[in-house]
């Protein structure tokens, strides 16, 4: 729902660091439940806003820090988490069923514009600005990335020679690749026409890809480049030397329709804040602490003045 970096030395000194989980069945919901952070007795300076998330962890945790954040200026706040995946998300945010959604705007390019060849942040923003239908709009992004990857362990890594995701075209139809349920459908023809790099099989391993590899379930995987579990389960994410993957810099997704002034100067706050070391200490303790998404994000705002 993302991308490639070198992240081994952030990952380590922030495997090191700090303190995540949570949400509920969005769908379901029979009435709206403002957030809990922010006075009741606040104005509605910002009206009221509609969150969504995908349905994995960080996503969930970006909209908690999007949510506490808005609430905190008075704005009312109806949270709607772990819906699924971006072809479910987008016509919900484009319809105005969603007010706010945390993307990834490479992924998102991908998703609007199959064809898009942008690489960089720059790019893909402006190439965004011509995309997006005109119901949707890319606020500022932040400096964190996370960013998709091809990652094998260190054993097959040391064994087949792999250092770039190239490497991989002279082993790939003995091995299995592993990912989120989207991932053959959005990479395949992508991987063919920018490495030419075919897979044995194609398999759904979702959060759980890390351990896929580890175990030698997969000997591939997607894991994207803020999951502590590259270094606790020491992986490898080879580079991706031909620039299959775009910058995956996170931004809000809006219904141009349902955000004023408040809430888009109270986004862009938290996006300056946001960085990827940060993202990947508060990633540490989502996936690793099992530290609770609210109890994270409160804390992330706190400590940069968003509450």
């Amino acid at each position: 729902m993302k991308r490639l970096f070198s992240t081994a030395a952030i990952l380590l000194s922030a495997a090191l660091t700090l303190t995540a989980c949570g949400g509920g069945d969005p769908l379901t919901s029979a009435s709206p439940a403002p957030a809990e952070s922010g006075s009741a007795s606040e104005p509605a300076a910002g009206g009221k806003v509609v969150i969504g998330s995908a349905n994995f962890p960080e996503n969930v945790l970006l909209g908690e820090i999007y949510s506490q954040a808005l609430a905190a200026k008075g704005v009312e706040v109806e949270e709607k988490f772990n819906i699924g995946s971006r072809e479910v998300l987008y016509d919900q945010v484009k319809s105005g069923g969603l007010t706010i959604l945390p993307e990834y705007i490479g992924s998102l390019l991908g998703f609007v514009d199959n064809t898009a060849t942008a690489k960089s942040k720059d790019d893909v923003v402006a190439a965004l600005k011509e995309k997006l239908p005109a119901e949707l709009e890319v606020l500022t992004p932040a400096a964190a990335e996370d960013n998709n990857s091809l990652t094998v362990s260190k054993e097959t890594a040391t064994k087949d020679g792999l250092t770039t995701i190239e490497d991989l075209v002279k082993v790939a139809k003995n091995y299995s690749v592993g990912g989120p349920p989207e991932f053959k459908s959005r990479q395949e023809k992508n991987f063919k026409d920018t490495y030419g790099l075919e897979f044995k099989e194609w398999k759904k391993t979702g959060d759980a890809t890390a351990d896929a590899i580890k175990d030698g379930t997969v000997q591939v995987g997607n894991v994207f480049t803020t999951d502590p579990k590259i270094i606790i389960n020491d992986l490898v994410s080879l580079q991706d030397n031909k620039s299959a993957f775009a910058a995956e810099n996170i931004a809000p997704l809006v219904n141009k329709a349902g955000v004023n002034d408040t809430v888009r100067t109270t986004l862009d706050a938290v996006s300056a804040k946001l960085d990827t070391a940060g993202l990947v200490a508060l990633m540490k303790r989502v996936a690793v602490d099992k530290d609770d998404a609210e109890a994270v994000a409160k804390d992330w705002l706190t400590q940069n003045g968003l509450l």
